[in-house]
């Protein structure tokens, strides 16, 4: 066959055009063009180059003596699909950041980048704006640059006008600063800082309750907007108390909720008691338990139940960290200690 007889293309079946394939080059170069503002916006004085190269490249400088780098990555799981339900995409974006520089810090790292991965069957221009945009802005108040990303348009492999996200977070900590399990002795106490709702886990299982109760529509939608708060982002409450006091370890509590994420965070010989009755669970997670009959022991091993990040700490230091997280707007109580461990239970609600 020669490949310069248009007949013989049309013989074959190949598609000359690749907007025909379903991949549309000119809306990824007009969503390019609508995020431009936003993305430059978060690039500071350490960030080489601009918008548009093959690589984001950022310099350390002379910050860190011993520098560490520490990486992650998440993403927003199927929160992402109730939030197209309900029409609310601008907090989206924000899940992604926070997902991901809520993990750096409990290393007691600084985030310095962020990138993100876009991927849908048919790229909605409108609709990655407003995600990316909330990408942005959350990247700003994380003090950290949107170093770059990937949109894909990936026809026959998503669904309809189903997308999918996920992010990639660096930060860096100076080597003796790292925060690390092996501080936390007996006797040291948990402070549980307030989380904004079920931050971006267990939503497989919202969407399940939601869909099933037999509530009304109003109250079911007041539900579905209360989950779809944004995550809250933590590095700038967490980089003041490291940098003013002495934190022995931090446990961010996500997938998993408290049962799984806060023995990531003490020695194998210790255990935590979490007093239950030390905060108030937000509504929410109790309109969820009733609703899908979720047993309390599940509730702590999904949710976080309204406490997204756990300071451990010396007794001494307890109510001087306390105050200072208080004056900086955010919810904080003493929800357990750290004890021996005497069997084979790591946490214990009591």
């Amino acid at each position: 066959m020669a490949w310069d007889d248009p007949l013989d293309f049309k013989k074959e079946g190949i598609v000359l055009d690749y907007k025909t394939a379903g991949v549309d080059i000119d809306a990824g170069n007009k969503l390019v063009e609508l995020i431009k503002t936003d993305v430059s916006s978060t690039l500071n004085d350490k960030v080489l180059g601009n918008i548009g190269g093959f690589a984001g490249m950022i310099e350390l400088g002379n910050e860190f003596n011993e520098p560490v780098l520490v990486a992650c990555t998440d993403g927003v799981g199927t929160k992402v699909s109730l939030a197209q339900e309900y029409g609310q995409l601008e907090g989206i974006g924000q899940d992604l950041v926070a997902m991901c520089v809520n993990d750096l810090v409990v290393c007691g790292a600084r985030p310095l980048f962020f990138l993100d991965y876009y991927a849908a069957s048919k790229l909605n221009v409108n609709e990655a704006a407003k995600v990316i945009k909330s990408i942005a802005g959350a990247c700003l108040d994380s003090d950290c640059a949107l170093l770059g990303g990937e949109t894909a348009e990936m026809p026959g492999h998503y669904v309809g006008d189903n997308f999918d996200l996920a992010g990639f977070s660096v930060g860096c900590v100076e080597k003796k600063q790292i925060l690390k399990k092996e501080n936390v002795t007996k006797g040291n106490v948990l402070i549980g800082i307030e989380s904004s709702g079920p931050h971006s886990n267990g939503f497989s299982l919202i969407r399940k309750v939601i869909s099933e109760s037999k509530k009304p529509f109003e109250e079911k939608n007041m539900i579905a907007l209360e989950a779809l708060k944004p995550t809250i982002l933590y590095p700038r409450l967490i980089a003041s108390i490291t940098q003013n006091h002495n934190i022995n370890a931090i446990s961010h509590i996500t997938g998993g909720g408290l049962t799984e994420n806060l023995p990531r965070s003490i020695p194998d010989n210790l255990s935590i008691e979490i007093d239950t009755t030390s905060w108030e669970i937000p509504s929410l997670f109790n309109w969820l338990q009733s609703e899908g009959d979720i047993s309390i022991d599940n509730m702590y091993r999904i949710f976080n139940c309204g406490i997204g990040m756990v300071l451990i700490v010396d007794v001494a230091d307890e109510e001087v960290i306390r105050n200072e997280i208080s004056q900086m707007n955010f919810k904080c109580y003493k929800i357990g200690e750290v004890k021996e461990r005497s069997d084979n239970k790591v946490i214990i609600f009591s």
